[in-house]
């Protein structure tokens, strides 16, 4: 079993750069930028300390509750094409962060504080190296393959590229939300990928992720219905 989870560190990750909508984690939503959505979240699940890495002035400089932190971000690690393994190893190393830890992306503002004690519930059983947030998926992807030269090699179970798609099983995606991890076995691995993943089902209502203008004003007018 993993140690309890009563002390836990947040990590939000906020670049500057957007290839999709620029400016995206400081705009305002519902009243708030963007990124304190997820702030909050973690203040109210319970964080013992939030930890932002960013390479936003306006961040930087930003007065945050207490117990939230920025850790200026080095260039090298706030290009577009950088993942986020390498961006964590940097916060978790400079921030000087040990035991569970929550990665809280702020482009998923739509999460709700009981989604992260959900996950923490889940990984505090040791069962698992790494729990994340899903939602439900068309399962029809289970009939799909990838191309290899002339041939079609399925994605899942060879019968399943001609069953019903009712008949298939049930099929969940990742939706970006909620990964709690530990620090030491992370930073020994060097990646989130892992053998053992364990989950924490989010309706689609709670796994909106911003990426676009249009994805923003989506999440506007569902925040805005979810408070009448």
């Amino acid at each position: 079993m993993h140690a309890p989870t009563s002390a836990w560190t947040a990590v939000i990750p906020l670049r500057a750069g957007s290839q999709g909508l620029p400016g995206k984690n400081v705009r305002e939503l519902a009243g708030r930028p963007l990124y304190r959505h997820s702030v909050d979240q973690a203040l109210a699940a319970g964080a013992t300390r939030v930890l932002i890495t960013t390479d936003i002035p306006e961040v930087l400089r930003a007065a945050l509750p207490a117990g939230v932190a920025c850790l200026e971000r080095p260039p090298a690690l706030a290009g577009h094409a950088v993942p986020m393994d390498p961006v964590l190893v940097h916060a978790l190393q400079a921030g000087a962060v040990a035991g569970p830890v929550v990665l809280l992306q702020a482009t998923s503002p739509l999460r709700a504080p009981a989604d992260i004690r959900a996950a923490l519930a889940v990984f505090a059983r040791g069962d698992h190296e790494l729990v994340m947030s899903v939602t439900d998926a068309d399962r029809g992807v289970l009939k799909w393959g990838r191309v290899d030269g002339d041939r079609f090699v399925p994605l899942s179970e060879p019968a399943h590229c001609f069953a019903n798609r009712q008949s298939l099983p049930p099929v969940v995606r990742p939706n970006g939300a909620v990964y709690v991890f530990d620090a030491a076995a992370f930073l020994a691995r060097g990646t989130l990928a892992c053998e053992r993943i364990g989950m924490v089902l989010m309706p689609p209502e709670r796994s909106h992720d911003i990426d676009t203008l249009h994805d923003f004003e989506r999440a506007s007018a569902l925040l805005t219905r979810n408070s009448a």
